[in-house]
């Protein structure tokens, strides 16, 4: 009897899915932090819902799960990187993605947004307005990297991209000053000192309570990642619609994946400074510049160039 009870005892006891030496395994394989974290959640999800000792059931809770197909396949991959933790294999479902593009944001939203923030988070948003930084790019920008008087950025590119060099305008270079100047900043120094999780939440809570602020509920539409939206939009209108252009801006090494940041950008979104050359060296640099020509009249060459 004692012999039969034992038997018993291991047959039924399951040992649960440890989330921990999962999140340890792929810190040892160099995951990024923010898939850790995600991987993590969704792991989670699945142990309160199917058996997670179960593959089979894994896969019939997940079908029948009322969700959108790339909702599926993360959830697929979460688990997946659970059974190469534990080096084993599963016949693994393939869910297909439904491509849908976000359009980027208006550019007078995009402005109310940095004008009504405080000098950290104006900040933020205007360099990756300028630049179409990813947040955690921001977070690894140094002052080193910065060129204070032309305004030249070097950036670290993250997520598989290529470093780049981006621009930042005149206002962002301000703020720069300013919150230079606030936070006492060494040369040296990092810029934010912060995570992109960090960024990410403290711009949520913001949009927020700007948006309910000024009763604007389409402030709530605009992500993080939508600043980086309406900087590869409005370079691929002037641009006169040169993916090549803009992929080097975002730092992508195939322009399909540069394809999902570009939509149809609004004319009013632009706005443009007129610039006068009298002289053929002020010609020569407003070419230099990427001036748009306008006209000739009383012997004065008309430029625009955008703001």
């Amino acid at each position: 009897m004692r012999q039969q009870t034992t038997q018993c005892t291991v047959k039924t006891t399951k040992n649960p899915l440890n989330v921990v030496n999962v999140m340890l395994w792929m810190q040892r394989n160099a995951y990024a932090e923010s898939t850790i974290r995600k991987v993590t959640k969704l792991l989670r999800h699945l142990q309160k819902n199917c058996n997670t000792q179960e593959p089979e059931e894994v896969k019939e809770y997940i079908s029948k799960k009322t969700c959108s197909n790339a909702h599926k396949e993360n959830l697929i991959e979460a688990y997946s990187c659970y059974m190469r933790s534990e080096n084993q294999e599963w016949n693994k479902p393939f869910y297909s993605r439904y491509d849908k593009k976000r359009r980027a944001p208006k550019g007078e939203l995009v402005d109310f947004l940095i004008n009504h923030a405080r000098i950290e988070m104006a900040l933020k948003l205007s360099m990756s307005k300028d630049l179409g930084t990813r947040p955690v790019e921001l977070t690894w920008l140094t002052l080193r990297d910065i060129d204070l008087t032309s305004g030249l950025v070097s950036i670290t590119g993250a997520k598989h991209t290529v470093g780049r060099d981006g621009k930042l305008k005149p206002k962002s270079l301000q703020l720069l000053r300013n919150y230079m100047k606030k936070k006492n900043l060494s040369p040296n120094a990092r810029l934010f000192n912060c995570s992109s999780r960090n960024i990410s939440e403290m711009y949520r809570h913001y949009r927020k309570r700007v948006a309910e602020k000024f009763n604007m509920p389409e402030l709530k539409q605009i992500q993080l990642y939508d600043f980086r939206r309406f900087k590869a939009s409005k370079e691929y209108k002037l641009s006169r619609h040169n993916l090549i252009h803009v992929s080097k801006i975002l730092g992508h090494k195939d322009t399909r994946m540069t394809e999902h940041y570009i939509s149809l950008f609004d004319e009013k979104d632009l706005s443009w400074i007129p610039v006068v050359c009298a002289t053929q060296e002020e010609i020569e640099e407003a070419i230099k510049e990427d001036c748009e020509f306008v006209c000739q009249a009383d012997g004065k060459t008309f430029f625009k160039k955008p703001a």
